[in-house]
């Protein structure tokens, strides 16, 4: 399906929900979990975590659907969402983790996912060891096709701020590709 095609199709199905369509709003989901659980993922690194802030971020913009101006603003504000249950969940997992360390003076191991060789591999590891700002913002840039603004939106940050972020992360992902340390 091409992206303007797709676009449209999601304007409608949100317009859809905004009326009244139980459907439409199934569809959205169907649509849009899997981009938002990735994107949740790429801002937590821990899938329970990703999973736990998508389904508090659904409950967000079926609540707020009916309050969106603008059909065509709902992936940035979909994003954005599922950004402030992440940080949520991270939040609560921090505090759970220094609760845990309180009580048990070890340790806690993470596991390393195996490098894949190919390129796509690579690039995947090199992404996986950005800070999350960047992660999120090259992500979203050029995984999820939204421009700079749509970006900024989506993480409430200013535009600033992510040309700086998708600027250090280049320049980090280059070094990273090259075997340079950053």
């Amino acid at each position: 399906m091409q992206k303007s095609t797709a676009r449209l199709l999601d304007e409608y199905l949100v317009a859809s929900a905004q009326a009244g369509s139980r459907d439409a709003v199934d569809r959205l989901v169907r649509r849009w979990h899997p981009r938002l659980i990735a994107h949740a993922l790429r801002l937590t690194g821990e899938r329970e975590l990703a999973m736990d802030a998508v389904q508090l971020a659904w409950f967000a913009i079926v609540k707020g659907i009916a309050q969106l101006k603008d059909p065509r603003a709902f992936p940035a504000w979909a994003y954005r969402i599922t950004s402030r249950a992440c940080a949520g969940e991270i939040g609560d997992a921090v505090a759970r983790r220094r609760l845990a360390q309180a009580w048990a003076d070890e340790s806690r191991e993470t596991a390393v996912e195996p490098e894949e060789p190919s390129q796509l591999g690579r690039l995947k590891a090199a992404i996986r060891q950005l800070p999350a700002g960047e992660r999120a913002a090259i992500a979203l840039h050029h995984f999820e096709d939204l421009r700079v603004a749509e970006v900024a939106v989506a993480l409430a940050v200013p535009v600033g701020t992510v040309k700086t972020r998708l600027m250090n992360a280049r320049r980090k992902l280059r070094a990273i590709l090259e075997g340079e340390e950053s």
